[in-house]
């Protein structure tokens, strides 16, 4: 049989999900490297109130890996459920609790994620992108739709994915982010890099912004594959064509070299294909 690929998958929430789910047709040695800046619903509450990275996309993360029998689906599930009604417990999700419960008895978030992949039968590994939680800020033009000509500073994740204006760029704080080293190195181990689908200033965008991160994507070895959104101009990229969503990465990284971007037939306007002159390539 042939050497499967180690792949490092880069992203968040249901892109990151998704990815990482069809990845797992074609080899299991996937590393999920998970964006940390989610400062909404439970994840949102959790660090603000034990000082934690927001666990929620790294539990979708361990769920879309679990094992493929009845006791990695059932855990997945499991994982997966969110507590109802008004209460305390009202919108968290179970499986944050649990590695937020982990995080506390262990001291260290990495173990904490490995102890819940093992739990899962995992098919591979998942890691936070940072060491440390982070906030999202972004310039944003027409942010106030009665002043659509003024650019604004928007800060926070769920801010600058619900903004009514567009998103001119955006930055982390801390700046610069720690980065996980184990993520690093994944990168560098990695036969393919995968970047994206997901959000893309809030999900895609965030890795580039963590200097040991990219270091590691530009100099790596790897393949590098940037995946395209099945769907435009929606949320935080209105207004937003395929060329436009490789701009802006360029924007934030023109070092990087990409050897493939993934793009489903119907997102690609005509003579886009070769109106973006990516950095490099």
């Amino acid at each position: 049989m042939p050497r499967r690929p180690a792949v490092a998958a880069l992203g968040g929430g249901h892109g990151l999900f998704a990815s990482l789910q069809a990845l797992q047709l074609v080899t299991d040695k996937i590393t999920a490297i998970v964006t940390v800046a989610d400062d909404g619903g439970s994840s949102g509450r959790l660090r603000e109130e034990f000082d934690i990275l927001p666990p929620g996309d790294l539990r979708m993360a361990l769920a879309a890996l679990c094992d493929n029998s009845e006791w990695g689906l059932q855990w997945a599930d499991a994982l997966q459920h969110r507590f109802a009604g008004e209460g305390p417990l009202g919108g968290h999700s179970l499986g944050n609790l649990i590695i937020a419960s982990l995080w506390d008895l262990l001291g260290e978030p990495i173990a904490g994620l490995d102890l819940v992949g093992r739990l899962l039968g995992a098919r591979g590994r998942v890691l936070p992108m940072a060491a440390e939680p982070l906030r999202i800020e972004a310039s944003v033009l027409g942010a106030d739709p009665e002043q659509p000509d003024e650019v604004t500073e928007i800060r926070g994740q769920v801010e600058v994915a619900s903004t009514p204006g567009r998103v001119l760029g955006v930055r982390l704080n801390p700046d610069p982010p720690l980065a996980c080293q184990e993520a690093v190195e994944a990168v560098y181990d990695a036969d393919w890099v995968i970047l994206g689908p997901g959000s893309w200033f809030t999900s895609v965008m965030p890795h580039l912004l963590v200097p040991d991160l990219r270091e590691a994507l530009v100099h790596t070895t790897a393949k590098r594959m940037l995946t395209l959104n099945m769907v435009m101009d929606t949320g935080e990229t209105t207004g937003f064509s395929a060329s436009d969503h490789l701009e802006v990465l360029a924007a934030h990284a023109p070092e990087l070299h990409l050897d493939v971007v993934l793009a489903d037939p119907t997102v690609v306007l005509d003579g886009e294909t070769n109106c973006v002159p990516l950095p490099n390539h």
